[in-house]
């Protein structure tokens, strides 16, 4: 599965209008499901479950969770921050470029802060992070470099590794943006199912547009 497609080759590509999309849509499909295969090695499935006992542990001690990335990934950060709140756990967006000019004074110690970066090498991502630890805060790593800077600073590392982005260029973030997502998303079920959340706390947190309108219908159905 790990082999460059045929159609992008040493920054060209082969492919015509027509193809494109389907040249696209299929190394897409590949990269997702890789994803979830990581999930039946046993070594991949235990970080996840540390992942979410990290998170629990944290906020059995009244302590809270932080979201932070650079470029594409400050907004998966933003995606991910947001999706955990509405799911039962609370969840702060962490800009990395303000940590350290005073943002950093909103983690304290024993706070989690999930830590975005395909390279885990991004000097931005260092520097805030030497910070962070510095205060206290427990890393947990979202990365495709499991030799990089970031994962050798957090407790937990959930792996986001792709290896083709889905063009010739083989570098703008397509790819490896859908698995750093996959990756939250499987942690939020865990914590969502762990908490044992129902459709009556979803409503509390989600009133409103057309997901809160079909959550009060079925609720009162």
């Amino acid at each position: 599965m790990n082999t460059i497609s045929p159609c992008y080759k040493k920054g060209k590509s082969v492919l015509n209008e027509k193809n494109v999309l389907f040249a696209y849509s299929t190394n897409l499909k590949a990269q997702s499901d890789a994803q979830f295969y990581r999930l039946e090695d046993e070594e991949v499935y235990q970080q996840m479950m540390k992942a979410k006992e990290l998170i629990l542990h944290a906020e059995k001690n009244h302590k809270r969770v932080h979201v932070t990335g650079v470029g594409k990934c400050s907004y998966v950060a933003g995606y991910a921050a947001s999706l955990f709140s509405s799911v039962g756990t609370p969840a702060y967006f962490l800009d990395t470029t303000e940590t350290v000019h005073g943002s950093a004074g909103q983690v304290v110690a024993g706070d989690v802060v999930i830590a975005i970066s395909n390279s885990g090498n991004t000097k931005e991502l260092e520097y805030a992070l030497a910070t962070l630890k510095a205060n206290g805060a427990v890393i947990l790593a979202v990365t495709g470099n499991e030799d990089s800077s970031l994962a050798s600073c957090a407790e937990v590392t959930l792996s986001s590794y792709v290896f083709q982005e889905g063009d010739s260029l083989n570098k703008p973030p397509r790819s490896s943006v859908i698995a750093q997502m996959i990756q939250l998303q499987i942690l939020s079920v865990l914590l969502q199912e762990a908490k044992e959340i129902n459709l009556e706390d979803y409503l509390k947190w989600h009133p409103g547009g057309s997901l809160g309108a079909t959550t009060k219908k079925e609720l009162t159905q």
